[in-house]
């Protein structure tokens, strides 16, 4: 699957509908973190404004394992990655959209645990689907490629790379191609190496997604811990891998690696996804010096003195990643501070706070918001200029990962739980 965010005379093509027509007809699928072209929006309708433990609730089930990846779907399959409490068993497992039933649950592989963050788990990235195969990382490194069967039919592992914090971007699949960075340290670096201090061992790498084979790997130069998914786009009529590193900021051309841009960031420990939007990328760089920022994706070489269009350091969001909708920028902080922004210059719309505190990623359907906090509370806002509440529905359990939307549901996992939320009408 080619999923793109198309642009004409040297800017993307604004709003939403540009996103669903480049998708061809997949809208209706979750194939990744954060969706179709990973923005966090669906063209999905007639989804339920309020729900609860026992209203269009459609299913529960207990997830087998730990983890914090995002559910992911396709057709009538949802795909969820799980490992056990201690990290030594990694599994895939596939649920039935319907019903809930679980169709398959496979041990991919088994390991000695890599080190990570208490608050981190050994199945944070999101796995991503082309139809056929689902590609799944896990903490460490690894990465499988698993048929509809449940089938392993290739594991790829770099041994140079350890993560301090634990693996957390995810995977993107470009043509023939599975594209994952890997913004850590070395194996023998320990404590602050790659965190407080530069690494120059980090790096993104595409795979064939039919065999594992490594195609192409991109240089970070000097870089820190990071776990930014990377966002495909097109730039002046040219396909664009966009990725986000610990200090940098880089466009590459993504069928041969070949480095087009770079702009010099800020922070450590960098987690929001790249945005898209009015021939703009949108970063939220990590701890630190948090920064949010407008770039011209057009550049060659080092831009960072003439490509930054716009640059805020209020109410920056660490870890949630940001929607563009209608020439807006919603962002939401791990506080429950959400903000609304002009897309193009940065001016600052609204400041509200949400209340609770949020580690999952906004999602936007039907001009409205769902916003998922850690205590399973959804918090739906207006998606446009005036600050409006329009629900608070609650769940249970502690929830990381972010929300999935397909085919008229809202699927949330949380640390134990995949919820299935749907208009008890089926309207």
């Amino acid at each position: 699957m080619r999923t793109i965010l198309s642009s004409t005379s040297g800017a993307f093509r604004a709003g939403l509908l540009a996103i669903l027509v480049s998708l061809s007809g997949v809208a209706e699928n979750w194939p990744g973190f954060r969706g179709p072209g990973g923005q966090g929006v669906s063209a999905e309708e007639n989804l339920p404004l309020t729900w609860s433990l026992t209203t269009n609730l459609a299913w529960r089930i207990q997830v087998p394992g730990t983890g914090w990846s995002s559910p992911i779907v396709w057709d009538d399959r949802v795909f969820v990655s799980a490992a056990s409490p201690d990290g030594t068993s990694c599994h895939l497992v596939c649920v039935k959209a319907d019903t809930g039933d679980i169709v398959w649950n496979r041990q991919v592989f088994s390991q000695d645990p890599p080190r990570k963050l208490a608050e981190n788990s050994h199945a944070t990235p999101t796995p991503v689907t082309d139809g056929t195969l689902v590609y799944a990382a896990f903490n460490g490194g690894r990465i499988v490629a698993v048929d509809w069967k449940g089938n392993v039919l290739w594991s790829w592992r770099d041994p140079q790379f350890v993560s301090k914090h634990g693996l957390s971007a995810s995977p993107v699949l470009y043509d023939d191609l599975l594209i994952m960075p890997f913004d850590g340290n070395g194996p023998t670096d320990v404590n602050n190496i790659g965190y407080l201090t530069a690494w120059d061992g980090a790096f993104i790498a595409a795979l064939d997604k039919r065999t594992g084979q490594e195609k192409w790997r991109g240089k970070r130069g000097l870089s820190r811990q990071a776990h930014v998914t990377p966002m495909l786009s097109e730039v002046n009529g040219k396909a664009q891998l966009i990725s986000g590193a610990g200090d940098v900021v880089q466009g590459f051309d993504p069928q041969s690696g070949k480095l087009l841009w770079s702009v010099q960031s800020r922070g450590e420990g960098v987690v929001p996804a790249i945005v898209c939007g009015q021939g703009l990328v949108f970063t939220s760089s990590g701890y630190g010096t948090p920064t949010l920022r407008a770039i011209r994706p057009d550049g060659r070489g080092e831009v960072t003195a003439t490509h930054i269009a716009w640059e805020s350091r209020v109410n920056v969001p660490l870890m949630p990643s940001c929607v563009y909708a209608g020439r807006l920028l919603f962002c939401l902080k791990e506080s429950g501070v959400a903000s609304c922004l002009e897309a193009e210059t940065g001016q600052v719309v609204w400041v509200e706070r949400l209340g609770g505190a949020y580690g999952a990623s906004p999602v936007l359907a039907e001009g409205q918001l769902y916003c998922l906090a850690e205590d399973g509370s959804t918090v739906v806002i207006g998606a446009d200029r005036t600050f409006r509440i329009l629900a608070r529905n609650p769940l249970e359990g502690l929830c990381k990962a972010s929300p999935a939307i397909a085919r008229g549901r809202i699927f949330i996992r949380s640390e134990n739980s995949l919820f299935c939320i749907r208009n008890a009408q089926g309207k």
